[in-house]
């Protein structure tokens, strides 16, 4: 009886009292609003970075080489920084856009690779299939190319989303409340660290495995086509 005695007593101070599991509500909107907006523009940059990595032009390639060495090579929490404290220290914008372009732009990086991957992962018989259907290169990736690597790189896609959810955690680096800072402030206030950093991993958890389940869904889907 004692035990949970103790645990109600530290859930109510961690919680309850003066309203504190507002603050994780509110960190689960940052994180989420990052980590979309995030994947959003990482797919848009890796899409164009896969696209020079596959260039025959040699400036092209060069400029997906170094983006993908550069971003791939340094910490993500380096690159955060660089950008909040130097590239955009002059702009006023809300911390969050910032963070969710540095995370866009970490995200790009590894998004390539499995772009490019998932494209070359297809015959080239179906690129020659598709000239021989009159189309032209644009097209053919587009029509045909681009609708099956889509389908490969799908999990992919999804893993980096798990991913990026779960390295926006360090955005306390640059005074952005998101999950893991709202439980920071909840264990510096009430001097006890078992019960936020539990509630902090629970919602971590909870927001990754819905959506895996819901992800998944959206592959089967994809994969309906296919004949196994």
């Amino acid at each position: 009886m004692e035990f949970f005695t103790t645990i109600s007593e530290q859930f109510y101070k961690c919680f309850i009292k003066d309203d504190r599991y507002k603050l994780l509500l509110g960190g689960i909107g940052v994180t989420l609003k990052v980590s979309l907006v995030a994947i959003v523009l990482g797919i848009i940059i890796g899409f164009f970075i896969a696209v020079c990595n596959l260039s025959k032009k040699k400036v092209l390639r060069g400029i997906g080489l170094v983006y993908t060495d550069v971003i791939r090579g340094t910490p993500s929490v380096t690159q955060l920084m660089l950008i909040y404290f130097v590239a955009f220290a002059a702009v006023q914008w809300d911390k969050w856009i910032i963070c969710a372009i540095a995370f866009g732009i970490n995200s790009g990086g590894y998004v390539a690779e499995v772009i490019r991957a998932g494209i070359l992962s297809i015959d080239k018989g179906q690129t020659e299939a598709g000239r021989s259907l009159g189309l032209n290169g644009r097209q053919t990736m587009t029509h045909i190319i681009l609708p099956q690597a889509i389908k490969n790189i799908f999990p992919a896609l999804v893993n980096e989303f798990i991913v990026l959810i779960k390295e926006t955690a360090i955005v306390g680096y640059v005074g952005l409340v998101d999950i893991q800072k709202a439980g920071d402030f909840i264990k510096s206030t009430t001097f006890l660290a078992f019960m936020p950093l539990l509630a902090t991993a629970i919602i971590y958890y909870v927001i990754i495995k819905i959506l895996n389940i819901g992800l998944k869904r959206i592959e089967k889907k994809l994969r309906q086509s296919e004949v196994r």
